[in-house]
């Protein structure tokens, strides 16, 4: 397939078109490269990783990564690391957000992850189904609410916030509860804390999100849905939290 850019045409870009309409990308199939076709191109690299299980560069020029990553399931990723993802810290955090973090552990176990395609199967329906989204829209956020769903008893309505599906939407109710710390502030992240990455751009509306497993020498540890198929944990160096948005304590 040939690299195309914006204001191409032709019927690759139709393909192209087509492909990104079964991912859940809302484009016309009008074989036109146009600026709705664009902004679905920049929203899916940010969402999605090439074959090697790195991201895809958002530039909205889609070459043989950007090809592959839409005509292949997303691969998954495996990250060395130094704590034990599936035991719960020994300490910190609060009861609600042990009890959160305590439910994404039992995800993790139970290898929580997409069946049958990217953002589909049974695992993605639970954690979407309570927002009233179904498969297919993406879940980390779905994913957080959840767990937080099951230490309020399982009880939507008994949940410290609204059950919500988006990352950026997550943050701003924190920050109307009084309970985001934002970066640079000197917060040091807790276990079962939520903490909230910007997608594509800072002004824009893509996020995404994940809970808080630890903090150990000078290392972010995490456990998240829909950075690849499958609930994971991941790390990072604290200092250099890239595109980072801000943490969530809940009380």
């Amino acid at each position: 397939m040939d690299t195309l850019r914006k204001n191409d045409q032709g019927p690759q870009v139709r393909q192209l078109q087509k492909l990104l309409a079964q991912r859940g990308y809302a484009v016309d199939a009008n074989g036109t490269f146009d600026t709705k076709t664009w902004q679905a191109v920049r929203a899916f690299q940010a969402q999605n990783l090439d074959q090697h299980g790195q991201p895809l560069v958002v530039d909205g020029v889609v070459g043989p990564l950007s090809w592959w990553s839409l005509q292949n399931p997303k691969p998954f990723i495996k990250t060395p690391t130094a704590v034990d993802y599936t035991t719960l810290p020994a300490n910190g955090g609060s009861q609600l957000g042990r009890a959160a973090l305590a439910a994404a552990i039992g995800e993790l176990k139970a290898n929580a992850r997409e069946i049958g395609g990217n953002n589909r199967g049974p695992f993605v329906r639970k954690y979407l189904a309570p927002a009233g989204l179904d498969e297919g829209d993406s879940w980390c956020a779905g994913f957080v609410s959840w767990c937080f769903m099951q230490a309020s008893g399982g009880d939507k309505a008994a949940m410290p916030f609204t059950y919500i599906a988006s990352a950026r939407t997550l943050l701003a109710e924190f920050k109307q509860q009084g309970w985001a710390s934002a970066p640079g502030s000197g917060y040091l992240p807790q276990p079962g804390d939520v903490v909230v990455w910007w997608r594509v751009s800072l002004a824009g509306w893509l996020g995404h999100t994940g809970l808080v497993h630890s903090v150990q020498d000078g290392m972010l540890y995490t456990i998240e849905g829909n950075r690849s198929p499958r609930v994971q944990g991941f790390s990072y160096v604290l200092s250099r939290m890239d595109k980072l948005l801000g943490y969530g304590h809940v009380p």
